[in-house]
């Protein structure tokens, strides 16, 4: 069991005052995460542009989806809620990790909800095990899988690459830069990345194909 009522406790404490959150992604590109309602926006910043984490103008909808295999694929809330998309990439399974982000069409898909707080503190990786039994039955029913969170950015990222770390050998550099080349926005939070590091240390070079 995942102590989420204390992680929603600590992260109210902490950060719901922030409604803006500014991050450099490991290419040095940055991005800015603004809160509205229960979800997150995220706009990239323009070089050296300083501004206050304000008004956000970029509204528009975030449909790029990141092909990862041709199995499983990541993207934002927008897009697990855009059902002609979702047919258009033949998905067949959905793995929602948003925390507050409802399933859109519940006869049409087969979902799992993990409800996961984007803050470095959370222990991503306690999460894996679950994730990766709903990708790899997805996988085995020959379905494709869409696995999001609200931005599509930081914890369906990491779950993401924690799949692959897993099941593909990869080292974290080249899981990251792979799922980064299919969708250039992702960037796990810090905490993540380090727990990230720390899980293909700690799991040796065990693993099958």
């Amino acid at each position: 069991m995942h102590s989420l009522n204390q992680e929603i406790q600590a992260f109210s404490r902490n950060n719901l005052r922030k409604q803006c959150t500014r991050v450099t992604t490991l290419t040095g590109k940055k991005l800015r995460e603004t809160w509205k309602d229960a979800t997150v926006e995220v706009v990239e910043e323009e070089p050296g542009g300083g501004g206050g984490c304000g008004y956000v103008q970029d509204l528009s909808l975030d449909l790029q989806v990141g092909v990862i295999k041709p199995w499983l694929l990541l993207g934002s809330q927008d897009a697990a809620h855009d059902l002609e998309l979702l047919r258009k990439y033949k998905v067949t399974h959905i793995l929602n990790v948003a925390y507050g982000v409802e399933n859109a069409f519940l006869t049409e898909f087969t979902y799992k909800t993990i409800s996961i707080l984007d803050v470095p503190e959370t222990n991503i990786l306690s999460y894996f095990p679950e994730c990766f039994q709903f990708i790899e039955q997805a996988k085995l029913k020959d379905g494709v899988v869409l696995v999001h969170c609200n931005a599509g950015v930081s914890r369906a990222a990491a779950i993401v690459i924690g799949f692959l770390m897993t099941f593909e050998e990869m080292e974290f550099t080249r899981a990251l830069s792979l799922v980064k080349s299919a969708r250039p926005c992702t960037c796990p939070n810090p905490g993540f990345v380090e727990q990230l590091r720390a899980y293909r240390v700690g799991r040796g070079n065990s693993g099958d194909d």
